[in-house]
């Protein structure tokens, strides 16, 4: 253990002649887009790529992405540089490990995997009822497979998960607890998920990366996966702003590499041919830096108020 993120020491572990030093590496995304920023600026001229592959690739089996989603441009350029596929699972505090690509298979870029033995999960979509709310499966499913209603397949809903290594209760809190379960017994995880081409797909926090508008259910992660394919972008959050009209507008926040600009009219234009029309963001802020937590999460509640709720925020908004 370091004691604390340096991309150098990273690397240095990672390029070292000590073959036994390191066996297996685990992070979340966003120290693998500082370590790929850091080897594109100092390490890309001074090592011989077939070096640096072939290193990563003897010492170390495994390398593991988790806490939040990888972006695909992330996951694809890590792979051209090292040689590895990132194993991308998805868990919480309260669940421990629930979804995993396979250890031994193809990884699907984009996607959690499937339930990891011993867990099963669910997604469901909540209905209103006379005596109160009931759940719509859409799919459910454990490491043996996942039955889909063909009605149902594609379609979102939550994700729910039920097994031993769910916790019992948060500590003297018991209507937090009793709001975090079903009736059922199954766990509340608030992701909006969808089973699709024999995968779990996490589409974001329904309470924050889940943007209505105009009708249609847009998720924020997937909007920044194909923002991150940008040139000048380098990191992205996107937020749901409030409208009178749509309901939400997609807003981006991005940070640009050094030297380059882009202005909203040019973002659109070059979105419309990879993205839908309703996905294009329609207001872009751009900022030195993007705020994030020790664990390398994006707090998006923060960002709307620092953006939108004070004006004294300091950043330019363009609107569409």
């Amino acid at each position: 253990m370091l004691p604390e993120f340096c991309p150098q020491k990273v690397w240095e572990h990672f390029l070292s002649r000590d073959v036994s030093s390191i066996n297996i590496f685990m992070s979340v995304p966003t120290i693998y887009s500082k370590l790929i920023e850091y080897y594109d600026c100092h390490l890309s001229g001074r090592h011989d790529k077939d070096f640096v592959r072939a290193a990563c690739r003897e010492k170390i089996r495994l390398m593991v992405s988790g806490s939040s989603a990888l972006p695909v441009p992330v996951l694809e350029r890590w792979r051209e540089i090292t040689g590895h596929t990132l194993l991308e699972r998805y868990g919480m505090t309260e669940i421990g490990m629930a979804l995993t690509n396979p250890l031994n298979g193809p990884r699907v870029p984009g996607s959690v995997g499937n339930p990891l033995p011993g867990v099963r999960v669910r997604i469901v979509t909540e209905v209103q009822q006379k005596h109160g709310m009931s759940y719509t499966v859409l799919a459910e499913g454990d490491a043996d497979g996942t039955t889909v209603s063909p009605e149902m397949e594609d379609k979102e809903g939550e994700l729910q998960v039920r097994g031993p290594a769910v916790f019992k209760e948060y500590w003297n809190k018991e209507e937090e607890t009793r709001k975090a379960f079903t009736p059922e017994g199954w766990f509340k995880t608030g992701d909006t998920a969808v089973y699709k081409d024999g995968s779990y797909w996490i589409l974001g926090r329904t309470s924050v990366d889940i943007i209505k508008s105009g009708g249609y259910k847009i998720s924020a992660l997937e909007v920044e996966r194909h923002l991150l394919a940008h040139p000048s972008i380098t990191d992205v959050a996107v937020i749901g702003v409030p409208n009178v009209y749509w309901g939400q507008r997609v807003s981006a926040i991005v940070k640009l590499r050094d030297g380059h600009t882009l202005s909203l009219n040019e973002l659109k234009q070059w979105a419309r041919a990879f993205m839908a029309p309703y996905c294009i963001p329609a207001e872009l802020i751009r900022v030195e830096d993007i705020p994030r937590n020790q664990m390398g999460k994006i707090n998006k509640k923060q960002l709307l108020s620092l953006f939108y709720l004070k004006p004294e925020g300091g950043n330019q908004t363009i609107p569409a």
